[in-house]
């Protein structure tokens, strides 16, 4: 990974789109696009709660949080510092600004928690950014890329499923953290730019 183009650009972009997402869909009830793939999982799944809790797995603590630590674990046996605080920074930035600060922003309610962005999303999408960003260009990446693309659409239905959250507020928690893991990468590498040194022409 070198530069932060076009990381940058990316995170500026998803978090764009989420910000406009968020103040399209309404403050309480499914928007359009909610009703018609909540109806879609129902016909598909609704009967099968078990598989929707199975579906669903990859977004828990227990599972993330020892993928991010073995990530961090071989960037660091690699000598790849930065990469290794990406896995911490990525995800943790993530998960708090959303809990913190875009849920009460937007205000979108589900029951009796707030929804917009998807916590839960924002977790899993977060990591599996980092993984695409620490992958070898090539096979690697894609092969991670489309795994946690699928991994992706079974915890969409899930989620939809099991009336955790609405398809917008999955959408809206998969770009807050593309944005938010792309955005620390463009920082960490400008900041390690700036701490190296400058070759002297003397």
């Amino acid at each position: 990974m070198s530069g932060r183009a076009p990381y940058g650009l990316v995170a500026v972009t998803c978090a764009v789109i989420m910000v406009v997402l968020g103040t399209l869909v309404p403050g309480e009830g499914p928007a359009g696009p909610d009703q018609l793939a909540a109806k879609w999982v129902e016909r598909a799944f609704g009967g099968d709660p078990g598989l929707l809790r199975l579906l669903v797995l990859p977004t828990e603590a227990y599972v993330l949080i020892p993928v991010a630590a073995v990530a961090a674990a071989l960037c660091l046996i690699g000598r790849r510092r930065l990469e290794a605080a990406l896995t911490v920074v990525g995800p943790l930035v993530a998960i708090l600004g959303n809990t913190w600060v875009l849920k009460p922003l937007f205000g979108r309610w589900k029951t009796t928690y707030l929804a917009y962005p998807s916590g839960h999303t924002v977790a899993l999408v977060a990591v599996l950014t980092v993984l695409v960003l620490l992958a070898r260009p090539g096979v690697a990446t894609a092969v991670i890329s489309v795994v946690g693309a699928v991994v992706l659409a079974g915890v969409t239905i899930g989620m939809i499923g099991l009336g955790y959250h609405y398809l917008t507020d999955v959408v809206g928690g998969t770009l807050f953290a593309v944005a938010t893991v792309c955005a620390a990468w463009s920082s960490l590498s400008w900041a390690e730019r700036r701490r190296e040194p400058v070759p002297s022409d003397g």
